[in-house]
């Protein structure tokens, strides 16, 4: 009688779990549908990690049979990992939606970004200045991202329609309410939105939405062997532009990556997690945040809300 009473609530909360995720989805396909009705030209963001995955999942189930209605925006910094860009070309070509990328490099040969020097150089704000010259230069009024607002305190003050002046700025103490998922796509000229059609999803979300629909993700999910130096109390990735501080050397560590950012500030994270089980019990057993590894979030206590009133996704 007990071992009946436990399999009867273990169906009950595998079914409560399914019908949490499904409603997940079904509000994403809605917000995504609503830019689709609202705006002219717009463009979903994709940079090839498991969020901007999921969503593009989620535009293919929104407008099934037909193709997705506007193509993808990945903004290139030229220190991707090589797994990223080969996942998203085959994704490209298996699908056949049309790919734009925005390439950082372009924006530092035309002096319009100033590369950063020395060990903790990056490229990842760079991206600010591209992101925008490429949403100026084919006329999007609307771009999605795959950002949640469990990621980052500045992420959560974002509304699903994010108005961007013509600047691309964006202005946290004026935003428009949004009662009753009631949305408001009404710009003036030279404006645009940045929408997040996943922002009520958390990490656990992600993963379990993954593992139910079976997506296929990036193999930097899983755990490989890979070069790797600790910084700060950080595992970073060694690449050719990578440069090391004087105390620290290569290791082959058991890793894998919890977030795909710009190899210079995207931690990995020590693991055995070898299938999508496994990285969920990883993920629900951790204290760590998502970004915790992310060394571009350090740089000051208001890093990314700085970087997203700039334009920043």
């Amino acid at each position: 009688m007990q071992n009946k009473t436990k399999t009867i609530i273990q169906n009950n909360m595998e079914k409560h779990h399914i019908n949490h995720l499904r409603e997940l989805e079904a509000e994403s396909i809605y917000v995504i549908r609503e830019v689709a009705a609202q705006f002219e030209n717009p463009t979903m963001l994709f940079s090839g990690g498991k969020d901007s995955i999921v969503m593009y999942h989620l535009a293919r189930k929104a407008f099934c049979p037909a193709k997705v209605p506007f193509p993808l925006l990945h903004i290139d910094t030229g220190h991707n990992f090589k797994e990223t860009i080969k996942f998203r070309d085959d994704l490209v070509k298996k699908t056949g939606v049309k790919l734009i990328v925005g390439y950082v490099q372009n924006s530092i040969d035309e002096g319009k970004a100033v590369e950063e020097k020395g060990p903790n150089a990056s490229r990842n704000i760079l991206q600010t200045v591209t992101l925008l010259d490429t949403i100026e230069k084919y006329k999007f009024d609307a771009a999605m991202g795959g950002a949640r607002r469990d990621e980052e305190k500045a992420r959560a003050k974002e509304r699903f329609f994010s108005h961007r002046d013509e600047f691309g700025q964006w202005d946290p103490k004026n935003q428009r309410p949004e009662l009753w998922n009631i949305f408001n796509g009404k710009k003036n000229m030279g404006e645009h939105f940045r929408v997040f059609p996943i922002s009520n999803w958390t990490e656990m979300d992600v993963w379990q939405y993954i593992l139910m629909e079976n997506i296929e993700i990036p193999k930097l999910y899983f755990t490989h062997k890979r070069e790797v130096f600790n910084r700060d109390g950080n595992w970073l990735a060694n690449a050719p532009f990578m440069q090391l501080k004087k105390d620290e050397k290569i290791e082959i560590r058991d890793v894998r990556c919890r977030t795909i950012g710009d190899i210079t500030c995207t931690g990995v994270t020590l693991s055995k997690a070898n299938n999508l089980e496994d990285i969920i019990q990883e993920v629900a057993a951790t204290r760590i945040t998502e970004r915790g590894g992310r060394a571009d979030d350090k740089r000051s206590e208001a890093a990314m809300e700085d970087r997203k009133k700039e334009g920043y996704f």
